[in-house]
């Protein structure tokens, strides 16, 4: 790894502001790449999502350009930089891109060596390619909706988090483009990758999608010992009203468990249908008589796959994420210091600190297309027509 990561000198265009492209983007620049955040210019009347300076980590590390793609020099201008982009990721409708002049047909021919990343609700193509969306819609239709544990009235429970953006959208069309860089160095081409979310949510499903193909039993909230059929699997309230994640699985941990919480009777029927409500019960119990942080303090270390549900608060005070440098100081031209995620993907790199998080409303437009090789005189020419910005 070079000193600036291991994506150094890689110039990636990001035309979205939020959700999957703009995760996958966070990825790629903590990993090195040089990232420039496109937007429309404000009076081409294109709605612009502008989210607050801490969010994506405040776009950290990355240059920002704005185009008016509905004139002729604004496109212009956007071409210059993508024929010496290596990345472009985009996140509009299916069709929109070319019929704005800047779809993977129209960039390839220019540039062979991009990598086109789209990332959309359903894909490029099929009957609901068209279809607006948004995480809680791709999680349904993938199945892992209805793999959640139920609330009382018998709904799935909402995720704690945007699984399907981060991890089916983001982290998906982040290791796609990793993967096509990599073979464009074999190859010295590049090629469209067509990111479905809805495809990863199937993709993270796999191990009860591939049961059921095999086997035809149907997957769903207590059929499997990930899904809370068992009581060694699940999620127990405490004595201070906070709670413990337990997951024994193998039997090792399970009968540390039972030993820890004097319920050695049920170590031979960890696997038991017919008396889960009764150890489930017994655990309950044995779980209200103690706080969650002494019963943590004693069970994880005794090998009984035990960890307290945090908060978000806790969790970044979390003793094992502050002795991993989880956290880093931040500051902004306008809103000050804050603190922020630090990248913690394996492979990334801490950067100079405080973390500089840029002003969204400044441009480097003027820089990246001189850079670029464009004539200074006709970039500010691009600049006052109001085209560039």
């Amino acid at each position: 790894m070079g000193d600036c990561g291991a994506l150094c000198g890689a110039r990636v265009l990001d035309l979205a502001s939020v959700g999957p492209a703009a995760r996958a983007s966070r990825i790629l620049a903590d990993y090195g790449a040089d990232v420039v955040k496109v937007g429309a210019v404000p009076r081409s009347g294109a709605v612009q999502i502008v989210p607050p300076h801490y969010a994506y980590s405040g776009n950290r590390g990355m240059r920002r350009a704005s185009f008016d793609l509905k004139s002729e020099d604004g496109l212009a201008a956007f071409l210059e930089l993508a024929d010496r982009a290596d990345v472009v990721i985009e996140s509009f409708r299916p069709g929109v891109a070319a019929r704005l002049g800047i779809g993977a047909g129209d960039l390839l021919a220019r540039n062979p060596r991009l990598v086109y990343c789209s990332t959309s609700g359903y894909g490029q193509d099929g009957p609901r390619r068209s279809w607006a969306g948004h995480d809680l819609n791709y999680l349904a239709v993938g199945g892992f909706l209805d793999c959640t544990g139920r609330r009382a009235d018998g709904r799935p429970a909402l995720p704690g988090a945007t699984v399907a953006d981060i991890a089916a959208g983001g982290m998906q069309a982040a290791m796609s483009v990793l993967a096509a860089l990599l073979e464009r160095e074999r190859t010295g081409t590049g090629q469209h990758l067509d990111v479905s979310i809805a495809d990863g949510v199937l993709a993270m499903m796999s191990l009860y999608a591939d049961e059921y193909l095999a086997t035809g039993t149907e997957p769903g909230p207590g059929h499997y010992i990930l899904t809370g059929r068992y009581a060694c699997y699940d999620v127990y309230a405490c004595a201070d009203g906070r709670f413990v994640s337990v997951g024994a699985i193998e039997p090792q941990f399970w009968a540390n468990l039972c030993r820890e919480l004097d319920l050695e009777q049920w170590v031979p029927h960890q696997l038991d249908d017919e008396v889960q409500d009764r150890i489930r019960s017994d655990l309950a119990e044995a779980f209200a008589s103690r706080g969650r942080d002494e019963w943590v303090g004693r069970l994880g270390p005794a090998d009984c796959c035990v960890a307290p549900v945090n908060s978000v608060a806790e969790s970044i005070d979390d003793e094992q994420f502050v002795a991993r440098g989880a956290i880093v100081e931040a500051v902004h031209p306008t809103a000050g210091s804050f603190r922020q995620l630090a990248p913690i993907w394996a492979g990334t790199e801490l950067p100079e600190l405080p973390v500089r998080v840029p002003d969204g409303s400044a441009s480097d437009a003027g820089a990246l297309l001189v850079e670029a090789g464009c004539d200074p005189d006709r970039v500010t020419a691009w600049i006052d027509q109001g085209v560039v910005a």
